[in-house]
């Protein structure tokens, strides 16, 4: 089960339990004002709030368990996203290095006078103009005869893959496991225990 089907499946799973609770809860408001008109009323209905006691506690119980599960869930999910947020940043920051890495080499390049693709020259000049402008002038000054021709440092980059949203990709993880789902028929019982 997925983490957002979890969510999904524990969520509705508390959401029986309070309805039921709130059901015992009535039920146990209407014996207590009946018992109230006499002894012989009390007598009668005690075995019935008793058992009604029992439930109650057995479904908060339950219904305890369930929302410690989705703590667990919530936790374990965020601590995925946080991880591929981190993945994510550290990708970036390394294609980033890489990118200064090509520029400072086309800046070399054009420094010993070299010829550099025009797509190369613009990416200098936008990452730093007073570079650029700087590479030109010695370029200038160290020009030889023969000047070697470079192919672009960019022309061979990947195609970026889509940044997958951390959140979703966490929800579609395979969610660790949970207690046993029981309907809260499963868990209540009409008798004295």
């Amino acid at each position: 089960m997925k983490v957002t089907e979890a969510r999904s499946a524990y969520g509705a799973q508390i959401k029986q339990y309070q309805e039921q609770k709130n059901l015992l809860t009535a039920r146990k408001q209407q014996l207590e004002k009946l018992a109230k008109h006499s002894v012989q009323d009390a007598v009668l209905y005690e075995k019935e709030l008793s058992v009604i006691e029992q439930n109650y506690e057995k479904l908060e119980e339950k219904q305890n368990e369930y929302q410690e599960y989705l703590g667990r869930l919530a936790e374990f999910e965020t601590a995925y996203a946080n991880l591929l947020s981190t993945k994510q940043q550290g990708d970036a920051v390394a294609e980033a290095y890489e990118d200064i890495g090509k520029i400072m080499e086309v800046a070399r390049r054009i420094m010993k006078g070299d010829i550099v693709p025009a797509t190369d020259e613009r990416k200098l000049m936008e990452y730093s103009n007073e570079l650029y402008q700087a590479a030109k002038n010695i370029g200038e000054l160290m020009r030889q005869k023969e000047r070697e021709e470079h192919k672009s440092l960019w022309e061979e980059e990947e195609v970026q893959e889509e940044v997958q949203d951390p959140m979703e990709a966490a929800g579609e993880m395979e969610a660790p496991a949970g207690p046993a789902m029981e309907t809260p028929a499963e868990v209540i019982c009409d008798t004295e225990a």
